[in-house]
């Protein structure tokens, strides 16, 4: 921790910067600094006010009054600054004008509702692995399975047509980056920004959706006068734009996660019905989604620090996750620990929609694993891609053995 010339009394302040290469590589250091410092620091090179305790972030999340989304989620602040695109009115948007499109969502994501994918997502996974997995074999976990499997079931699921679909992990990834600072990561992505844009933009018209799909169904709440028609093609594009990378990112933890603890494999084996329990704790473990900001509607006090109102709040939700005032041994990857206070999918009211989806894949993926394959193992170092707001990654190597 460092002074700087401008520091707000009484808080420790850090010169850090958490979107540089090597803390996204590997971002548990500066969590570890930023939790020993205090409940709230403040980060000299960006001008806000960072939390990575598990007690100051759960409660910044669930007041939503008070730690505003509608200013936006990302470093940009939409008091000042004009959004790049139109903002989601599930993640940047506060009530009322984040409640319709919520209920609907919240009802066509609910568990009841996807009880008519499971049989099909299962018998997907299944044929998935079997076409993966023979004898022992070498491959990409993240491209064979963590990335093949949500692209395979999700967009037909939400009704999208065939062509194009290599084109939603590109606009996701442009879409996470931009919650961060215009940097090189940024910038690397300005080349296709409005050829991803206008492709996702043209997938959520209604003309463009299958009859039996969700998007369908977020057209048949505009009609019945649930949504405008203005808010379906945004609502839809909110399911494109948060409900791929995620997941991926997250069937990619879980698998690293079991190719590094090869006794939690077996637990998981030897019990298949701890798979949405592995899940979730593989998100607290990697937390695929790292950060998001808050801006303080008032002054406001974070355990007795005064964070001024306008300001921009930078929840850290890895180092929350990993906060050892609420997990025992948090580094620790353990299908016997309950993770079910982890912040990886937020909390409260813009707690993640699609969990319920993200939840059904893993399970249908991690129990056909379960039943094909006796040992998973690295194969080679592991390779990140680095993201300004994911923990994502590029390449999981790893070797198995087919189940006799």
């Amino acid at each position: 921790m460092t002074e700087a010339l401008q520091r707000p009394v009484g808080l420790p302040v850090s010169d850090a910067d958490p979107f540089a290469h090597d803390v996204l590589e590997h971002p548990e250091p500066l969590h570890q600094e930023l939790r020993a410092a205090g409940p709230v620091v403040y980060l000299t090179r960006y001008s806000v006010h960072a939390i990575a305790r598990h007690r100051e972030v759960h409660a910044a999340l669930t007041d939503w009054q008070r730690f505003e989304s509608g200013s936006g989620v990302g470093l940009a602040n939409f008091r000042h600054e004009k959004p790049w695109r139109p903002p989601s009115l599930l993640l940047e948007a506060d009530p009322p004008r984040h409640d319709a499109p919520r209920r609907v969502l919240r009802e066509l994501l609910a568990p009841p509702a996807l009880r008519r994918l499971r049989e099909q997502w299962f018998a997907a996974a299944e044929s998935l692995v079997d076409d993966v997995v023979s004898g022992e074999t070498e491959f990409d976990a993240f491209t064979a399975l963590a990335r093949a499997f949500p692209l395979r079931v999700f967009p037909d699921a939400v009704g999208l047509g065939p062509d194009g679909r290599e084109n939603l992990l590109p606009y996701g990834n442009m879409a996470f980056n931009a919650f961060g600072p215009v940097n090189d990561l940024v910038e690397a992505d300005a080349h296709r920004a409005g050829e991803l844009s206008a492709w996702v933009n043209a997938q959520c018209a209604r003309e463009k959706l299958r009859e039996d799909g969700i998007g369908a169904g977020i057209w048949a709440a505009a009609d019945r006068g649930d949504l405008t028609h203005a808010q379906a093609p945004l609502v839809v594009r909110s399911l494109l734009t948060a409900g791929v990378d995620t997941t991926v990112h997250g069937l990619a933890a879980a698998l690293f996660a079991f190719a590094t603890h090869p006794e939690q494999w077996q637990r998981l084996r030897e019990r298949p019905e701890l798979a949405r329990v592995a899940f979730d704790e593989a998100v607290r473990w990697q937390s695929p989604v790292q950060t998001f900001f808050r801006t303080a509607t008032t002054d406001v006090h974070i355990a007795g620090a005064l964070v001024p109102e306008g300001s921009k709040i930078l929840m850290f939700l890895g180092a929350a996750n990993r906060d050892p005032a609420r997990w025992n041994d948090p580094d620790r990857f353990d299908l016997s620990r309950d993770p079910s206070g982890h912040v990886g999918f937020g909390m409260g009211i813009h707690q993640c929609v699609g969990q319920h989806v993200a939840r059904l894949e893993a399970e249908a993926l991690l129990t056909a694993l379960a039943r094909r394959v006796e040992r998973i193992e690295p194969a080679g170092l592991p390779q990140r891609h680095l993201n300004n707001t994911l923990r994502s990654w590029a390449s999981l190597p790893v070797r198995v053995r087919a189940a006799a």
